[in-house]
């Protein structure tokens, strides 16, 4: 969920991690990793994805996305058709095209840990709005911007929208988005993740001062990881690519990372390696080396 950005200046070939186990998998984040600012898949990515799959080596896309904006890449998925989706709150399998998609694992925000999160926010950091993100629903507060180019379902206040008898009460909450207009996102993100703790995971995928906050222990890392350790896959079989905070668990856990060159500052330092831009088609410059050395 990831807004269009600057492009930082790329290195030209990508910084290469030391060797570990052969890949099996690789999980790629989207807006501004694998997609273009545009919000294209170029051919030479379409190609290098399916070189990969056919090596035998399984895509993930892992992103912040709900899964009803997952048709920029739904052409694209090979094999299995699974991709994580809302930050690791769902895998989806997206085998049935763009509003046929079924939910094979949800890992869902409790609704009273969410009310705790909306208002311990709003303690920390008068002025925050916020939206609620279901399964098949999305949900906002009145003053909560249009970022996301969509009609919301209902528009009342965060607390009405997760009461038990809101509109969607029976649908799981998959995260809810808090959104500051004047805070540096940065900051934000620190004043928040300090206010609520372990009551719920908070990071961020966007340039401007939006956070998205989950379920304790959800995140893209540990619902890869759950995926991966259901196929025999371990950490140092896997390549992950990203480009934003929310990627830095994931880039963390796996084996081998590349940060893209357009890359967040922490994102730089979590990962092992550094690709060109995703203007530039970093991830498929990574893959075309991976596949190319094992010839």
């Amino acid at each position: 969920m990831r807004e269009n950005g600057p492009v930082t200046s790329a290195t030209r070939q990508p910084e290469t991690p030391a060797a570990t186990l052969p890949p099996r998998l690789i999980a790629t984040d989207l807006d501004g990793t694998l997609l273009r600012d545009d919000k294209s898949v170029s051919e030479r990515t379409v190609a290098a994805l399916a070189a990969a799959e056919e090596a035998g080596i399984e895509v993930f896309f892992v992103t912040g996305r709900p899964a009803r904006w997952m048709d920029v890449v739904s052409d694209h998925v090979h094999g299995h058709g699974l991709a994580i989706c809302g930050n690791g709150a769902a895998v989806v399998d997206l085998h049935g095209g763009p509003g046929a998609h079924r939910f094979v694992k949800v890992r869902e925000l409790a609704r009273e840990n969410a009310l705790d999160a909306v208002r311990l926010v709003r303690e920390a950091a008068p002025g925050t709005v916020f939206a609620v993100e279901q399964t098949y629903g999305f949900y906002q507060e009145p003053a909560y911007p249009k970022l996301h180019m969509e009609i919301p379902d209902t528009l009342a206040s965060a607390e009405k929208l997760l009461a038990p008898d809101a509109p969607g009460a029976g649908e799981p909450v998959l995260k809810i988005l808090a959104f500051h207009h004047e805070l540096d996102p940065d900051a934000f993100l620190t004043v928040a993740r300090d206010a609520v703790g372990d009551r719920a995971t908070i990071t961020r995928s966007s340039p401007s001062a939006l956070l998205e906050i989950s379920g304790p222990g959800v995140s893209k890392a540990s619902t890869l990881e759950l995926c991966c350790a259901e196929r025999g896959i371990s950490p140092a079989e896997v390549v992950a690519f990203g480009d934003m905070p929310n990627d830095v668990e994931m880039l963390t856990w796996a084996g081998t990372s590349y940060a893209m060159g357009n890359a967040h500052p922490a994102v730089i330092a979590a990962a092992s390696g550094r690709t060109v831009a995703n203007n530039e088609d970093g991830v498929a410059v990574v893959i075309e080396k991976i596949l190319a050395e094992r010839l």
